[in-house]
């Protein structure tokens, strides 16, 4: 079994049940800053802050842990159903402050997956306790990932990764995404929208669940303006409510606080969780607008499912310091001024790579979109493994970085994410430009005569 000098752990070497039972995971020491070591000493730069886009402020912040220690040493643990503690009430205080106007009241959960199934759970609330118990349905994008629990995977029209959870999960409805290949200005989803109100019964629609700008499954991706035009009318004459995902874009992904600020549409319900603690402890958040807040106060005047961890003295310690960090340092001012150039800068890099179709960008959230090289336009062959190859070699290249596989729904292909910490220096982004550019390059030399015997 796996022991402290072991520099990779496989299936059969680990008391640990692996995600993918093929994979070598290579064991990671420490980190300081964008940089992490391996058990050898071998050290390799973050560009995926953490590898799930958590880790926003880098690694080893001193501040971070002090807060977190001195947070301990009073109290690190109550249960938020008959007792509160000051760090929630002043952490509740100042996302508060910083979410879109008209946001009132916050629930902390202990993660993304938590966060998003406690918003469908208040959506729900908020119809029953207005006495419109028939409003249970959810429309959401069929390219998404909105968490692992049952609840959330419902949420996506993803089938690939459902499988074989189906027969637990509600039967919501999807809508295809407004992709530059499918639907670029945003209608073809609007009349898919309007099926999907149909065939459900307006009546009987809770929500319209999504990422203001998606992560994972369509990285740095958001339909076109019309579209949220178009969601908010929906709204405003069927009477559902709008939840925002930003368990990723939320704490200033994008370069700002939550991205439905950057956006033509106020949600009634965000979500939002990995900036929040920053790598450094579990936390997530639930924010609600004033209306659906008075809505449970004259109805049930009572939401107490919940988590073990929800609302604990030490994670909420954790969320002020990193609140507090991002606001003494301009983070989120920097991401927002320097994430444009460093899209331009990592499209430049990668401008002669020919299966590269576009670099996307919103804040320190970018996604690189894949195509087959001899049409410009189709997906690359899904047997190639284009995007596991990309983060191989990339890995080779003493670089962290996450791709996406292609989907069985036909709406998505090859993709990769680059999302670095807001600390990076310029140098450091630089480096990963660098050596992201490298790792293409070899993948495209691999790829071309990989296609060289296949028809288009």
């Amino acid at each position: 079994m796996a022991g402290p000098r072991d520099t990779v752990v496989i299936a059969q070497s680990t008391h640990v049940l692996p995600l993918e039972f093929n994979r070598r995971y290579p064991v990671l020491k420490r980190g300081q800053g964008v940089w992490v070591e391996d058990a050898s000493g071998k050290r390799y730069l973050d560009a995926m802050s953490g590898g799930s886009m958590a880790a926003t402020l880098g690694h080893g912040r001193k501040d971070i842990v002090a807060a977190a220690r001195a947070q301990a040493e009073k109290l690190s643990y109550v249960h938020n159903e008959r007792l509160t503690n000051p760090a929630q009430e002043q952490l509740a205080r100042e996302l508060v402050d910083l979410a879109p106007k008209g946001f009132t009241r916050v629930r902390f959960v202990t993660g993304g997956a938590e966060a998003n199934e406690m918003a469908i759970q208040i959506a729900r609330r908020y119809h029953v306790d207005r006495g419109e118990e028939k409003r249970w349905q959810i429309i959401s994008p069929a390219q998404a990932y909105h968490g692992p629990t049952m609840a959330t995977l419902a949420l996506t029209g993803r089938p690939g990764l459902k499988r074989p959870f189906e027969v637990y999960m509600s039967n919501h409805l999807h809508i295809p995404p407004s992709t530059w290949r499918f639907d670029p200005t945003g209608e073809e989803a609007l009349k898919a929208l309007d099926r999907a109100l149909e065939a459900a019964g307006p009546a009987t629609v809770s929500a319209y669940f999504c990422e203001p700008i998606s992560a994972a499954a369509l990285p740095s991706y958001s339909p076109p303006k019309r579209f949220w035009e178009g969601l908010a009318e929906r709204r405003a004459r069927h009477g559902f409510l709008i939840c925002f995902d930003e368990i990723v874009t939320g704490i200033g992904r994008t370069g700002h606080w939550f991205a439905a600020e950057s956006l033509p549409i106020v949600p009634d319900i965000i979500a939002t969780a990995k900036g929040l603690g920053a790598g450094y402890t579990a936390i997530g958040a639930v924010l609600i607008r004033e209306h659906v807040y008075d809505a449970i106060a004259k109805g049930s005047r009572k939401f107490t499912l919940g988590h073990t961890w929800d609302g604990a003295p030490l994670s909420c310690a954790v969320g002020l310091a990193v609140v507090a960090a991002l606001k003494k340092e301009g983070l989120i001012e920097r991401v927002r001024e320097r994430g444009p150039r460093l899209r331009d800068e990592l499209a430049a890099a990668l401008k002669d790579v020919p299966f590269v179709h576009e670099v996307r960008g919103h804040g320190y959230l970018l996604g690189i979109e894949y195509v087959d090289p001899r049409d410009r336009r189709s997906f690359l062959p899904p047997e190639l493994r284009t995007a596991g190859r990309v983060d191989d070699v990339a890995f080779e290249n003493e670089l962290i970085t996450y791709s996406t596989m292609p989907t069985r729904d036909g709406f998505a292909g090859d993709q990769s994410l680059f999302a670095p910490p807001f600390t990076s220096t310029d140098a450091e982004l630089a480096e990963m430009v660098a050596r992201y550019a490298t790792t293409l390059k070899q993948v495209a030399r691999e790829l071309e005569s990989k296609l060289e015997a296949r028809p288009v």
